[in-house]
């Protein structure tokens, strides 16, 4: 059994939801703890009847649904980072621009604004209304769907000639899809990866925004110097080879088996926790998940009554997650990001580069690098610490781009202030890294972790709703904001980060190296956000969970104090040491 725990496999005992193996004694028993969390050792005793072989994490099944299921964030990335370049390409100001500047066509604020922002519009919808057909019709094929809405949505925008708002129709038809996407896209991972590597799988979503991004502004500035419509229709026909990829992959990969279960399909559900897991049916890990879909599905199903959408604000301490959630959506949009991604082009323009493309493109690169730094971040530094931080840093490098934007760029003759604007440059750069690495990706996956299951599509659906509301505000807005405070308008964004950090410390608790069960009974119990890397939960008991909870319609009948399986906050200073893998 020694070779067990060496190849970094689980014994039943072992909760599995940790992302690290666990020390134990010779039969493989479990008798440590992680982060500072102590195991549950709550698991179905069918379980110790099952197979034992080791569990095989990175299979090509795992590796190729990680690929094929990001794209959703790749095809948003790909959006938002091509439109940046349009907005400046002779052509496509030549077709669609309604003003002058300095003698060349030019867009007035308003349209820049809403050909911009009509994604969001679209997003904004489309994340609201994929949860309820998910549940309906499946992910896979939900999946499937919102693919070819976003190719409708492309070929309305690149078969207009001279119709602006035919681009701007187009690119909410298109939003529609990635609005959806991005609910889809988290949800399928979190539900059908195996849970030693979920964390890590739902963060690649942010890692694919930040390559359409990147790869979008290289097309661009592939193709900006060619005056005819083929600089702006190839990057847009290009956009097609994403969601074939995708829609087409995910035919080759299986429903979710948590939907296979609440639908009646349980021998399917089992044969695709099997192959995720890369083991036989009948082994320990596979009996030991379905008896908890099971549990959870019973449990959601008891309690009489219907239990509606609103249970989202009324069930146990969901008012208070579900706003959470939101609120970090929001904010995360108010870090000042898309700033750069959706008008990087005409920002860096006004500084006087002589190929604001080139530094589009390098501001991309850098968002792509960085975020690779992000998944090592998340899982070794938590998700608090790194929020904190990261609103901070945010928040100088905000200041100073405001600042030496306003004071010491001269912005009627930019290219006499050379120095101003390579400082500009170098700051933004740094905000992009500490973006990058902190508040890109532990959002996503934050929101991901702190729902329990029967409330999840629902409450993602709403925190998502709240981060494409909010990127619309600031893609219509941002130009008249800037027209009249010009580079002032970095204050804003730089206050927006310094409260996200305030926001952190006190309402978000830290998540890292626990079990999703763990995170839920935090919240259920209302443990302190500033106390909780030192909480521990109970061992040898189970864990209070919303999903294992029968709750009466409207779900508001739960008492802490009557709940058992509360845990301790530790008395000592800092944290326990991780454990690691036997040799």
């Amino acid at each position: 059994m020694s070779s067990l725990i060496q190849r970094f496999k689980r014994s039943p005992q072992q909760d599995s939801n940790d992302p690290v193996a666990v020390n134990g004694d010779a039969n493989g028993h479990a008798n440590g703890t992680t982060n500072g969390a102590a195991y549950s050792n709550s698991y179905p005793p069918e379980a110790e009847k099952g197979s034992h072989e080791p569990v095989r994490l990175l299979t090509p099944r795992v590796i190729s649904m990680g690929l094929i299921v990001s794209m959703g964030g790749f095809i948003f990335g790909y959006d938002t980072g091509q439109i940046s370049g349009f907005l400046e390409m002779s052509d496509f100001l030549r077709r669609f621009a309604n003003s002058t500047k300095a003698g060349k066509p030019a867009f007035t604020n308003v349209r820049s604004g809403t050909i911009v922002g009509l994604l969001s519009i679209g997003t904004l919808i489309g994340a609201i209304i994929a949860a309820p057909l998910a549940n309906a019709v499946g992910r896979k094929y939900s999946i499937v769907f919102w693919n070819i809405i976003f190719c409708v949505g492309v070929i309305v925008q690149i078969a207009t000639q001279y119709h602006w708002y035919q681009i701007a129709i187009g690119r909410w038809v298109a939003g529609l899809g990635v609005g959806a996407l991005s609910v889809l896209t988290p949800m399928y991972q979190s539900e059908t990866a195996p849970r030693q590597i979920r964390g890590a799988l739902v963060s690649c979503y942010q890692l694919f925004i930040t390559l359409g991004i990147f790869v979008a502004d290289c097309i661009n500035f592939g193709t900006e110097a060619d005056s005819s419509a083929r600089s702006w229709r190839l990057p847009m026909g290009l956009g097609f080879i994403w969601p074939v990829i995708m829609a087409t992959g995910i035919f080759f990969l299986p429903e979710t088996p948590r939907w296979e279960f609440r639908h009646g399909k349980v021998d399917s559900a089992q044969r695709t926790i099997a192959r995720s897991y890369g083991v036989s049916e009948d082994h320990w890990e596979v009996k030991r998940e379905m008896a908890e879909i099971r549990e959870k599905f019973e449990a959601e199903s008891a309690g009489g009554g219907k239990h509606g959408w609103w249970e989202v604000f009324t069930g146990p301490k969901m008012f208070y997650r579900t706003l959470l959630g939101m609120t970090l959506q929001m904010l995360q949009q108010l870090t000042g990001a898309n700033f750069f991604f959706y008008y990087g082009t005409t920002i860096f323009q006004a500084t006087g580069i002589n190929n604001s493309y080139v530094t589009a493109m390098i501001l991309g690169g850098v968002n792509f690098g960085c975020t690779f730094g992000g998944l090592y971040v998340v899982e070794h530094f938590g998700r608090r610490r790194a929020l904190i931080f990261g609103g901070f840093w945010m928040f100088v490098c905000f200041m100073v781009f405001a600042s030496i934007g306003h004071y010491s760029l001269n912005q009627s003759d930019p290219p006499s202030t050379p120095g101003a604007g390579t400082a500009m440059i170098v700051f933004a750069c740094l905000f992009i890294a500490g973006y990058a690495m902190t508040w890109a990706p532990i959002v996503w996956a934050y929101i991901g972790e702190i729902y329990p299951s029967r409330y999840r599509a629902l409450a993602m659906g709403f925190a998502t709703a709240s981060n494409w509301t909010w990127n619309f505000l600031l893609a219509f807005f941002t130009p008249f904001i800037t027209a009249d405070i010009d580079y002032r308008y970095g204050y804003v964004f730089a206050a927006c980060n310094f409260a996200g950090a305030f926001v952190t410390y006190f309402f978000v608790c830290e998540t890292r190296g626990r079990s999703l069960e763990e995170i839920d009974t935090m919240y259920v119990l209302g443990i302190k956000p500033w106390k909780s890397t030192k909480w521990v939960p109970p061992q040898g008991e189970d864990l209070v969970q919303t999903d294992k909870l029968v709750l009466e319609q409207g779900a508001g009948n739960v008492r802490k104090d009557n709940l058992l399986g509360a845990g301790s906050v530790e008395n000592q200073e800092g944290e326990k040491p991780p454990t690691t893998i036997e040799e």
